[in-house]
């Protein structure tokens, strides 16, 4: 591509190179858009003024690495949780819009009178993060096994200004001597049967420690409810995310640590079993 090439014929070049290698031809949109801090309407406005050379040697080199199944996000280092920009890394789990299901679920259900709220497994961040941007008198900590995404976290909390207490440690041993109105946790859930089923992507580049479990995946939810009884106010809330085969296991563990509270499985918005709430 010696000469000059317009926006329009490079997306229409780059969707058809994704095509060829079996990848969804949008990644060529996203990546425009992300290069350029662009809107789609942008894009549009500019479909036939040409390409600069640098952006162009970007795209290729970067649809190269996607051909190859390395995740887009982590080729442009951020993505937008919850309506924020978050940072990622090779070291956090890329956010998913299912998580957004479980910050909104919080949120809707809890008033902005102050709680004190734990975030088990936080990885880049964006459940702490996205709760107290939105309640801001909220107490909000945050806890991570990986010193790398706890890295990761702490600079997403600093460009959003938000005051988060971070903690390295495994569940909710780091902070075992206090009290929570509200433990949130979206823990590493899935089995290592479940290997076969996974996207290259995801098997090839997430950090594995964000991801698997012992005991079909269940390990964690197993750890977690049997410590929360000793650390959730009388009155406190659970809300966990799982696997969309996980609604009556995790339910069942939760229900048999807190016979007295109401344990209810949500459906995300495909109509799977996506979040356990315990009330």
């Amino acid at each position: 591509m010696d000469k000059p090439i317009t926006y329009f014929e490079v997306l229409k070049w780059a969707s058809s190179f994704l095509e060829t290698h079996d990848k969804d031809a949008s990644i060529a949109e996203y990546l425009l858009l992300e290069y350029n801090q662009w809107t789609k309407t942008d894009l549009l406005l500019h479909f036939k003024k040409d390409v600069p050379r640098d952006l162009l040697d970007r795209l290729s080199n970067d649809l190269e690495k996607v051909s190859q199944d390395y995740p887009p996000q982590y080729l442009i280092g951020s993505c937008e949780f919850y309506g924020e920009r978050f940072l990622v890394s090779e070291d956090t789990l890329i956010p998913r819009p299912e998580t957004e299901e479980l910050v909104e679920c919080c949120l809707t259900e809890n008033d902005f009178q102050n709680k004190v709220v734990v975030d088990v497994g936080t990885g880049t961040g964006i459940i702490a993060i996205s709760l107290k941007k939105n309640r801001p008198d909220w107490t909000v900590k945050a806890i991570d096994l990986s010193p790398e995404a706890l890295k990761v976290a702490q600079k997403n909390a600093k460009h959003l200004e938000t005051n988060i207490e971070f903690y390295e440690g495994n569940t909710l041993e780091p902070v075992a001597n206090q009290m929570f109105d509200i433990i949130l946790s979206n823990p590493p859930y899935i089995s290592v049967d479940e290997w076969d089923e996974m996207d290259e992507s995801v098997r090839n580049y997430e950090p594995k420690l964000a991801l698997f479990a012992k005991k079909n995946g269940l390990a964690i939810y197993e750890k977690l409810a049997k410590e929360a009884t000793q650390l959730l106010t009388s009155d406190g809330k659970i809300y966990l995310e799982i696997g969309y085969q996980q609604g009556d296991s995790v339910a069942h563990i939760f229900q048999e640590h807190f016979p007295k509270k109401i344990v209810e499985v949500v459906k995300d918005m495909s109509g799977h079993d996506r979040i356990v709430k315990v009330y």
